[in-house]
């Protein structure tokens, strides 16, 4: 891959990943599976919602012309199991919470507000539509449920099978091969050697990525030996999407960019003026997709949420792929980096005046077990000076 000499601001490095991101196949997924998917097509309902008029109340349907006054009780009606018949001058049919409402009731009275003597029940005074939940009054037929680039929620779930949809169209889930790279690392729970140290950031990329929707793959860490180094890459370039850790910046043993260069990964741009981050790399082969990340953790954290979660979301059609900054305010002064974009870690407090974001101390690359404590990443932009205490800045969840 060839380098690009110039940093990119983060906006313009994502405008280049999403350029290069072409949607997947579409496949159908039982409604009951489809938490987390994204739709490819909007889904519509295929009954009136409800299908018919039904109580809001456990009590009894009535005329609501014939109250207030003594009516007759002739029935009832129950969920699944409707009146037989319709309601007459004077009469009253017991109907519980969701039962039909009969034909000839326009109005049901609570239970708790009436008397009952025999078959005869006392009914206050109650108007037409009264506790009636109308036909098709939360959906009708053909109406739109779930928009097409939604990636639908638990309630959404719901709603679907609600309107009785069983099946619905959606995009696959993106294949995500990760790899870290240096002589160094050993899984976690390893005895430790001179010089090495725990492998932290598949695990955490693996987190934030199959939380985007994607089907991930854990490629064993590899040394920094170049022929051990392309071989690996030659694997995750089988996927739709290889994340790379490590080996992207200037040292003698980062291979990872040559190596690439080698396997035919055409580098789109090399750094993005961003702290952390700095030294990402970004590539395609085909219709593979390809981020080389720094090692640092906090680097490959920052540089996955702005780049890799937005383009994994944008593989699967997602309507909106992010980032998904929200807003806030500082806590305490910030001082701005002339050069590049910080993404700084800091807790959050919910205040009567909103989100207020207090940065921790040590904000250092490395340092992934402060960031443990952290909520939030603020975006302080590049500029000269100071941010003060109470400036109005977004971060990004975490």
């Amino acid at each position: 891959m060839i380098g690009v000499p110039d940093l990119l601001t983060i906006a313009e490095a994502l405008a280049r990943v999403l350029e290069r991101v072409v949607p997947l196949d579409v496949e159908d997924v039982p409604v009951g599976a489809a938490a987390g998917r994204v739709l490819a097509e909007s889904a519509t309902a295929t009954t009136d919602l409800p299908p018919f008029d039904s109580s809001a109340m456990d009590g009894f349907a009535v005329r609501a012309v014939d109250t207030p006054g003594g009516l007759r009780l002739v029935g009832q009606s129950a969920a699944g199991r409707p009146f037989d018949g319709a309601i007459a001058a004077g009469e009253a049919v017991a109907i519980s919470t969701g039962a039909v409402v009969p034909a000839g009731a326009d109005a049901v009275m609570p239970l708790e507000e009436t008397s009952r003597d025999g078959d005869v029940v006392q009914i206050g005074d109650v108007s037409s539509g009264a506790h009636v939940r109308p036909r098709g009054g939360d959906a009708l037929t053909g109406a739109l449920v779930v928009a097409a680039g939604t990636r639908i929620n638990p309630a959404q779930v719901g709603a679907l099978a609600a309107a009785g949809v069983a099946v619905v169209r959606a995009t696959r889930r993106p294949r995500v091969a990760l790899l870290a790279t240096g002589s160094e690392l050993r899984p976690p729970g390893a005895v430790l050697a001179a010089g090495q140290i725990f492998e932290a950031n598949t695990p955490l990329l693996a987190a934030q990525l199959a939380a985007a929707g994607a089907d991930v793959e854990l490629l064993p860490p590899v040394s920094d030996e170049a022929d051990a180094t392309q071989a690996a890459l030659e694997r995750g370039l089988a996927a739709d999407v290889l994340v790379t850790s490590g080996g992207v910046s200037v040292g003698p043993h980062d291979l990872v960019r040559a190596a690439l260069a080698r396997l035919g990964v055409d580098e789109v741009f090399w750094r993005v003026a961003v702290r952390p981050g700095k030294p990402v790399a970004f590539g395609v082969r085909g219709g593979t997709l390809v981020f080389g990340l720094p090692g640092n953790p906090v680097s490959s954290l920052v540089a996955c949420e702005l780049f890799v979660r937005p383009a994994v979301l944008a593989l699967q059609r997602a309507r909106d792929v992010g980032p998904f900054y929200l807003p806030g305010s500082l806590a305490a002064p910030l001082r701005r980096d002339p050069s590049r974009a910080q993404l700084v870690r800091a807790r959050v407090r919910i205040e009567p005046g909103g989100v207020v974001l207090e940065p921790l101390r040590g904000q250092e690359s490395h340092m992934i077990a402060t960031a443990a404590a952290a909520a939030a990443l603020v975006l302080v932009e590049r500029g000269e000076g100071e941010l003060p205490q109470g400036s109005a800045v977004r971060y990004l969840a975490l």
